[in-house]
């Protein structure tokens, strides 16, 4: 499948669905404390998404899926399924994975919260992988290869001797929930796929506090790190402007939004 170049009317719905997806994060953060369960975390998104919203959780029954949103607690890397006996606790790294479909466009992001007390090891990975996402998206621009995002993640993490997830990657984005490209969070070939503005898709590197290896459960959804230590994952989706690209999920708390607002 060919990667679509959006036009500006579909980027401008990809832009209200983001705003709505980044907004479900900004809606949940108070929530996400000492004894809640993620089972009330995912009601809380599914209503405020469906309700207030008036949108779509593509989540929900993707592929089966059985909840509206991903929630990710320590050793779980990815799709987690949020449960009523998951009860978190101080020191737990949590990630919530919110993508919602608004006039048939998607929007994707995730971010990391750290439940009352952070460890020093949980808040480092947590910054990392934050840290990691943002030099990526620091180099986006017309022209350049796709590989280049990945190669700066990599090299970024591990010189902080941390690992990266190597089965999941970012990908395109619209209407459809995944398009092409694949986005690797890794130097590996790329198809010699070069950026152009109006490429629309998401960065969303995993990094392991271990190492990179992993395991799925019988659920057939969560994974896991294979050692069992802490992992933790960031989002964005994102278009590639003119001389940069534009944060479409971008939230109220995100410290890159200085470095790239005249990107747009």
């Amino acid at each position: 499948m060919a990667i679509s170049i959006k036009t500006p009317e579909e980027i401008e719905k990809m832009r209200v669905a983001g705003r709505l997806a980044a907004e479900v994060l900004e809606m949940i953060a108070p929530h996400v404390v000492p004894g809640v369960t993620t089972g009330e975390l995912d009601r809380l998104c599914h209503d405020h998404i469906t309700n207030k919203q008036q949108a779509i959780s593509a989540c929900l029954g993707y592929h089966g899926f059985p909840k509206s949103v991903c929630i990710s607690v320590n050793e779980v890397v990815c799709h987690g399924i949020p449960s009523d006996d998951r009860v978190l606790k101080d020191g737990d790294v949590v990630n919530v994975d919110v993508t919602v479909i608004k006039e048939e466009y998607h929007g994707d992001t995730s971010k990391m919260f750290i439940v009352g007390k952070p460890t020093i090891q949980g808040e480092r990975l947590c910054r990392v992988t934050q840290e990691s996402l943002y030099i990526a998206l620091r180099l986006v621009k017309p022209g350049i290869r796709l590989r280049e995002l990945g190669r700066a993640i990599q090299q970024y993490v591990e010189a902080q001797d941390f690992s990266v997830v190597r089965e999941y990657c970012g990908h395109g984005i619209g209407k459809g929930f995944h398009e092409e490209p694949q986005v690797l969070h890794y130097d590996a070939d790329d198809g010699g796929v070069v950026l152009q503005a109006g490429m629309t898709f998401t960065v969303e590197p995993m990094v392991n506090a271990g190492d990179y290896r992993i395991r799925t459960m019988k659920d057939g959804w969560t994974v896991k790190t294979k050692d069992r230590s802490l992992s933790a994952q960031y989002e964005h989706t994102i278009v590639v402007t003119e001389n940069g690209c534009e944060i479409l999920t971008l939230r109220e708390d995100d410290t890159i939004a200085a470095v790239l607002e005249n990107n747009a």
